[in-house]
């Protein structure tokens, strides 16, 4: 009964090894691109499932105890909280860690190259465009790729809406 709660590691090795998973795996998350969830491919998510199967051991050292089980939770919590913060107060690193927006659709006309970029084929584009319920690539002004994975676009009927109105407001 008391293998249950007494950790076969040191408490700091959880500590060391929990903040090296966590960075390298955030690190290698943010290299893999900016989908959500709903986004991923079955390959994708196949993939996210497999590495928290294969840092377990790197994480928790072999050690089976729920101490240690709720100390590596309690860390990998308190870094998620420390990289929030750390994008919400610099710039910089939310840059680095969750990317910047890219345009994909520019005055109109598909920009492929940030397609191609970003890994995503003009099949899976006009699946996420029909998802907002646009039908056509000649309806859309801009699209950009968010940095959180979604994509914004602007339709070109609410571009000349909105020059129409300052037109009338002008006068």
């Amino acid at each position: 009964m008391n293998s249950l709660w007494s950790p076969s590691l040191p408490l700091a090795h959880f500590l060391i090894r929990g903040v090296v998973v966590y960075i390298a795996i955030l690190l290698l998350m943010r290299l893999g691109g900016k989908r959500q969830v709903g986004q991923m491919g079955t390959g994708e998510f196949v993939t996210v499932l497999l590495i928290s199967n294969a840092v377990q051991n790197s994480m928790n050292g072999g050690d089976n105890s729920i101490t240690g089980g709720i100390l590596l939770a309690a860390i990998l919590v308190i870094l998620s909280g420390i990289v929030s913060y750390l994008t919400f107060k610099s710039r910089r690193m939310e840059n680095f860690l969750q990317g910047r927006p890219r345009l994909l659709i520019h005055g109109g006309k598909l920009i492929e190259k940030n397609l191609d970029k970003e890994f995503i084929s003009l099949t899976d584009f006009k699946t996420i465009l029909r998802k907002q319920g646009l039908h056509d690539l000649n309806e859309i002004s801009e699209a950009v790729l968010e940095s959180d994975g979604s994509v914004s676009v602007i339709r070109k009927v609410d571009v000349k809406n909105t020059s129409s109105q300052a037109d009338l407001s002008a006068t």
